[in-house]
Order: C-alpha cells, then sequence, then structure tokens
C-alpha cells in the first residue's frame, strides 16, 4: 500500500520547512500532497508564492501522516482554524501519525495534541506551548518522536532534513539510500 502523506500549508509558513518535506518524502516514492489551509495558493513567510495540489477538506483523514511547516504567521493560522483543529482531533483519536517544526507545534498544543507528550521546537515557542498543553515535555533535541501521541516534532529551517528523515521512518521507510543520494551521511560525519 502506498504511503500517503499530506503538508498543510499556510499563510506565513517557512518554505523551506514545508518544501523539504514534500521534496524527500517524494524522492522516496511517497504520495505527498500540498495541502492550503485558506485557498490553493499560499503566500510564504519570505515572499516565496507557494501552488498547493489542494485546499484543506475532510481528505485530511486519509493520510498516514499530516505535516504542519512552521513559521509563526502559518502556525498562528494553523491554530486558529477550527475545521483543521476538529480533523487533527480526529485524526489523533483514529491512531495517526501527525507532525510539525518550528512555531507548527504551538498549534498541536492549541488542539490538545501535546498534552502528557514529548515535544521539541523553535527556541521560545515551549513557553507558549507549556501555557497551551497539560504536562507537556519540551526537549532540545533536534527532532522528538513521542511513540504514543503518534506526534513527530522539530526545531527549526535548519532542522528540516532530519524532519523530514524522521517522518519517513516513523512511516516505516529506510532512509539510509535517501541519506546518501542527498549527502546527509557526509553532512554528519563531518560534526
Amino acid at each position: 500500500m502506498l504511503t500517503k502523506v499530506a503538508v498543510v500549508f499556510a499563510p506565513g509558513c517557512e518554505e523551506v520547512e514545508g518544501l523539504t518535506i514534500v521534496d524527500v518524502l517524494r524522492r522516496m516514492g511517497v504520495e505527498v500532497t500540498m495541502v492550503g489551509l485558506e485557498g490553493q495558493v499560499v503566500p510564504g513567510a519570505h515572499q516565496i508564492e507557494l501552488t498547493c495540489d489542494t485546499v484543506l477538506d475532510d481528505h485530511l483523514l486519509d493520510y498516514d501522516l499530516v505535516a504542519f511547516p512552521g513559521g509563526r504567521g502559518g502556525a498562528q493560522k494553523l491554530s486558529a482554524n477550527k475545521q483543521l483543529a476538529d480533523l487533527m482531533r480526529r485524526r489523533n483519536a483514529a491512531g495517526k501519525w501527525n507532525a510539525a517544526m518550528c512555531a507548527a507545534p504551538t498549534a498541536l498544543a492549541a488542539y490538545g495534541l501535546l498534552d502528557h507528550r514529548d515535544y521539541t521546537c523553535f527556541p521560545g515557542f515551549e513557553k507558549e506551548i507549556a501555557q497551551l498543553a497539560t504536562d507537556a515535555h519540551f526537549k532540545e533535541d533536534i527532532t522528538v518522536v513521542d511513540e504514543g501521541g503518534k506526534v513527530v516534532t522539530s526545531r527549526g529551517p535548519a532542522t528540516a532534513l532530519a524532519f523530514a528523515f524522521r517522518i519517513a521512518e516513523v512511516l516505516g521507510l529506510d532512509t539510509k539510500q535517501i541519506k546518501h543520494e542527498m549527502l546527509y551521511d557526509y553532512l554528519m560525519a563531518q560534526k
């Protein structure tokens, strides 16, 4: 069965974060759909206009994983969207994976999906999340997977590749080849 991932783009999103997920997973043969929160054309935080495949609807329930790129403006729009909040709560209740990075874990917290969960985010947003989520556990790791909550989180633009690879791994995909092809293993060896 083909793995299906949706990346939800809101106005003001961090373009590199969202497009990195799309790029890496498509290279791996994953069916990735770019979903516009408010429309098919989405203005990013850095004046890059993104054209999505579709607009938010109930089909979000059909994906194996839904990912949110960050960006403060994008995260605020994700947090405030009642339709998206309902769909994400329903996904969580069905035991489906969800992922967010940078400022976007604040949206997961607003929906109640980080209650009693381990997570990470862009430095400083853990204070906002502490006010939104009950007993959420902030970690400084580049990526954090909470198996029980089926949540993957990451820190910011520089961690986008690690985040995309971690998403692939929680979906049961082997990332060794793609890491080599994209020179990620070389980069990690230089540390």
